[in-house]
């Protein structure tokens, strides 16, 4: 199966095989952060709309395959890893990737039966055909940036109609966050053990903004309701959330709900152990709308 954009793409590009083993997973901030991808199971069609300042982002799926999802994302954490990874030993990574279903599979913590083969091709289908525009990273809020989560990807095949693995190409807009070292967070292993949406989309968020400082980071929870995208109504989201900080479920960091007296309710996170890091000890932040939202 093959999915062509930019039919001159890859004569343009050197072809970059990915490596093997045990890689650290690294994910770009700027998808920690922001709504991008469906947090539901069920196919998404409504697209996502969101705006905080000066950034904009719309999320737009087609008919055929539905919106990419925060699973489909563990393919976009693998490429990361894999850049990453290249660029540190001084290798040449490239945007045109070339691997194999088990690497993603088993990378992402997944099984490798034919029927796990056949979700990831089904993911990258959803990843190629779900469109972005955002004015991230643009010099002003006016010009949006637009493209795919992978422009484009196949089989590879021998004469024999052997397989012999898969390329693709991710998006420019998405390799040069990658290649920012202050763009890039390593993620705890266990994140790909997360089976909810909720869940997953939270613990990126915590890591993003909680980091590693004891004190950690807070946010009122129509501000998190906003951030996340999601198109269940906030009552329903903040019972979700609840029982997540019920069953703690976020590797490497504490969930509590709050609510100041005669001000909304808050979700407040820290690392459970921060100490081993070596940060300053820092007072607790209040998130608040503002664009970027920077550590």
């Amino acid at each position: 199966m093959t999915f062509h954009r930019h039919s001159n793409e890859r004569d343009q590009l050197d072809l970059f095989r990915t490596l093997p083993g045990d890689l650290a997973p690294r994910d770009a901030q700027d998808l920690m952060a922001y709504p991008f991808f469906s947090l539901a199971k069920s196919k998404r069609l409504a697209p996502i709309d969101f705006k905080a300042g000066s950034i904009v982002i719309r999320v737009e799926a087609v008919a055929e395959h539905g919106m990419a999802t925060i699973w489909d994302a563990d393919v976009l954490i693998w490429a990361a890893s894999q850049i990453v990874e290249a660029r540190d030993l001084g290798l040449r990574p490239s945007r045109l990737m070339a691997t194999t279903p088990y690497e993603i599979l088993t990378f992402i913590g997944r099984g490798v039966s034919l029927r796990d083969y056949d979700r990831l091709k089904a993911a990258l289908d959803r990843l190629q055909s779900t469109t972005v525009a955002t004015s991230i990273r643009q010099p002003t809020e006016r010009r949006m940036h637009r493209f795919s989560w992978i422009n484009e990807w196949k089989e590879k095949a021998d004469h024999r109609g052997r397989p012999l693995g898969l390329e693709l190409i991710l998006p420019d807009w998405f390799y040069a966050a990658v290649l920012d070292d202050a763009l890039v967070l390593t993620i705890d292993q266990a994140y790909f053990d997360l089976t909810g949406g909720l869940e997953r989309w939270l613990y990126r968020l915590v890591r993003k903004h909680g980091g590693r400082q004891e004190y950690g980071w807070s946010f009122d929870l129509l501000h998190l309701h906003a951030k996340s995208g999601s198109l269940s109504p906030l009552k329903h989201f903040a019972y979700d959330l609840r029982d997540i900080v019920r069953r703690q479920p976020l590797p490497g960091y504490r969930l509590v709900i709050e609510q100041p007296s005669g001000l909304p309710e808050r979700l407040s996170f820290a690392p459970t152990d921060p100490a081993p890091f070596g940060v300053p000890r820092l007072r607790r932040r209040r998130a608040t709308a503002r664009p970027g939202d920077k550590l």
